[in-house]
């Protein structure tokens, strides 16, 4: 065995040494101005771009077979202008048998530090369409200038990219990638990493069919970016015989779809939510246009299936039509605030309209259950469309507050104001739930229809509240108003005028029906009809409700249904959250038969003299004269109510 590996071995050893002489006498013999101007003939011919050498070049067949041009730049069919490739050493590998034979064939190639200019004309070609168009014909099997080599590697590279039609521009640094087509397979791979806005992006492409793909027929397509902000996945086919075609599977995934907005250099929207986003669909993609069926999407924790369609024709369009059984949108309102935080006043913060500008959006939504903010909405069906800085939102129906909600409400931006109509009808709803989430008022239960028409226009909401128009009615039945119990008061303040004042804000008033409509004007409402009847007791108000300052100036009469005929004027004043009532305290002091000839005496000039008198002499003073009586007011007729 030994003896025969010895004999085996004597060959090959001898072999070996004839290689290697043969070698060195290559290095010794070869010329290698020739093999420059091969390696230049071949690369021309290979890729057609006309390559000039500015610096040195390095030939060297031992140990490594390579040509080292330094400083080298390649024009797309001689053109003027900037070089479409430069390169500061560009490293063409050769192959080793073909080199003893005296052929130079390019095994690889090595680009050290290119810079790469792509500039996209308006018609769709680019500087690098030749280059295209020349390895898609040298790729061909049979083609008279072969391909030789089958791998360009790429090392610390620089792309400018240019659109002569947008004038857009981009810029990819750091580039390291490996272009490989093997010359026993017809496909396509490239992989590596670059730099761009400010992130480190690794990414792969691969074609099934590169000769087909280069030549606008259709190809097997897969395509892959991971990134910090954003990871994205293709797998399908590409074509592109009049304009690009893409069809296949499309995977998004990225933990703030806000940060991969503004990364891809998209607007983003405003603040609240956007945050973890991710997409499945089928897509197909023609020019600019992307059309996504069976699309399963996610967006902060909502899920949603169905249709989307997105276009960039100069301005941005998205279609959709989406299905849940559960979406949450407190998110996107959490910092949008009508009130100040911690105050009753308006939040007087600026909106931010930008983002009405920048997208055309044409959705509708269906939800079996729906969340907003502290309101919880049953099966809701939403359309929204969004064109030219207006965005209109309508509630085909959305089962809220025990009953149903339709309207729609409209935003129109104007300079750095904000347009809003709204119009919403209530039917059978609880009233407790409803005023309290979208009017702020507390004290009313029970259940009815509210119908609201509202125009307003401001820069915040504060602006919007000063400058409402509209009308607003609300009907009721067998429900309660808190705040105070009219039917106990009545009956007090019946056999004692003077007496009971300190409870006027305990209890409630049961009504068997409610109507009240108001007109608002400049932000102020107006009582134009308030009826409340109950099982015994009536009630009537007129006056008026500031919006901007959330407070009630009105005056109302309550009366018992019994036969006796007392009625009670009254007062209701202050904030919407915790107005004061109290009776009218000339009616109280009318009522006490002890007080009533009184405030009818004085009303007497000579009896109104004495009295002065009367108090010059016990208060040391002299009273200015005055021939109208005084007037109560009534912070003094609530006094005089407590003491008696």
């Amino acid at each position: 065995m030994a003896q025969g590996m010895k004999r085996l071995g004597t060959p090959i050893a001898a072999l070996l040494g004839v290689v290697l002489i043969a070698l060195i006498a290559t290095s010794w013999l070869i010329n290698r101005d020739a093999l420059r101007k091969a390696v230049e003939a071949q690369i021309r011919a290979v890729t057609g771009l006309e390559l000039t050498v500015a610096g040195s070049i390095d030939v060297s067949v031992l140990p490594a077979s390579y040509v080292s041009f330094h400083d080298v730049g390649l024009k797309g069919g001689g053109g003027a202008g900037d070089p479409a490739l430069h390169v500061d050493v560009l490293t063409a590998n050769l192959r080793l048998l073909p080199l003893l034979l005296q052929r130079f064939e390019i095994a690889d190639l090595m680009l050290l530090r290119p810079k790469i200019h792509v500039a996209l004309e308006p018609n769709g070609d680019s500087n690098w369409t030749p280059f295209i168009q020349t390895i898609a014909r040298t790729m061909k099997p049979g083609a008279d200038n072969q391909i030789s080599f089958s791998e360009i590697r790429i090392q610390d590279g620089v792309l400018n990219y240019e659109d002569m039609a947008s004038h857009a521009t981009e810029k990819f640094e750091d580039i390291d990638l490996s272009l490989a087509w093997p010359s026993i397979s017809r496909s396509f791979a490239a992989t590596g990493q670059f730099d761009w806005r400010g992130e480190r992006v690794d990414g792969s492409i691969s074609f099934a069919d590169f000769v087909a793909a280069l030549s606008g027929d259709r190809s097997g397509l897969k395509a892959r970016i991971v990134s910090a902000p954003l990871k994205l996945a293709f797998d399908g086919s590409v074509a592109n015989r009049t304009s690009p075609m893409m069809e296949g599977t499309l995977t998004i995934d990225s933990p703030s779809l806000r940060n991969a907005l503004r990364w891809t250099g998209q607007p983003s929207p405003a603040s609240g939510g956007f945050g973890r986003f991710a997409l499945k669909a089928r897509a197909n993609v023609v020019g600019a246009s992307i059309a996504l069926t069976n699309v399963n999407v996610e967006l902060d924790g909502n899920v949603a299936e169905g249709v989307m369609t997105y276009a960039n024709n100069g301005r941005q369009t998205l279609q959709a039509t989406l299905a849940a059984d559960a979406l949450d949108f407190t998110p996107y309102i959490s910092t949008f605030r009508l009130l100040a935080s911690g105050a009753r006043d308006w939040n007087r913060q600026l909106f931010d309209l930008n983002a009405l500008l920048a997208t055309d959006l044409d959705m509708r939504l269906s939800a079996a259950k729906l969340t907003i903010g502290p309101s919880k909405l049953g099966r809701t069906a939403i359309g929204a469309n969004l064109r030219n800085g207006t965005l209109a939102l309508s509630v085909g129906e959305a089962q809220v507050y025990g009953g149903i909600a339709k309207g729609s409400f409209n935003i129109a931006r104007s300079d750095a104001q904000a347009d809003v109509k709204a119009q919403f009808q209530f039917t059978d709803v609880d009233l407790q739930a409803c005023a309290t989430e979208l009017f702020g008022v507390h004290k009313l239960s029970g259940r009815g229809n509210i119908s609201v028409a509202l125009v307003a226009s401001g820069s915040s909401p504060f602006g919007l509240a000063s400058s409402l128009d509209g009308t607003a009615t609300v009907t009721g039945q067998n429900g309660a108003i808190s705040g105070f119990n009219a039917e106990q008061l009545l009956k007090r303040l019946e056999r004692r005028p003077l007496s009971g004042g300190g409870n006027f804000r305990n209890g409630s008033t049961p009504y068997d029906t409610l109507n009240i409509s108001v007109k608002f004007s400049d932000g102020i409402a107006t009582a134009q009809d308030i009826r409340i009847e109950g099982p015994s007791a009536k009630i009537t108000l007129t006056g008026t409700a500031s919006v901007p300052s959330r407070e009630y100036d009105m005056k109302g009469v309550a009366s018992l249904n019994a036969t006796s005929g007392f009625e009670l004027p009254f007062v209701v004043q202050g904030p919407w959250d915790d107005p004061l009532i109290f009776p009218d305290p000339e009616s109280l002091i009318r009522r006490s038969p002890a007080s009533a000839p009184l405030l009818d005496a004085v009303k007497d000039r000579k009896t109104r003299d004495a009295v002065r008198s009367v108090l010059e002499r016990f208060t040391g003073g002299k009273q200015p004269a005055s021939d109208t009586a005084p007037v109560p007011s009534a912070e003094n007729g609530k006094e005089n109510a407590k003491s008696n």
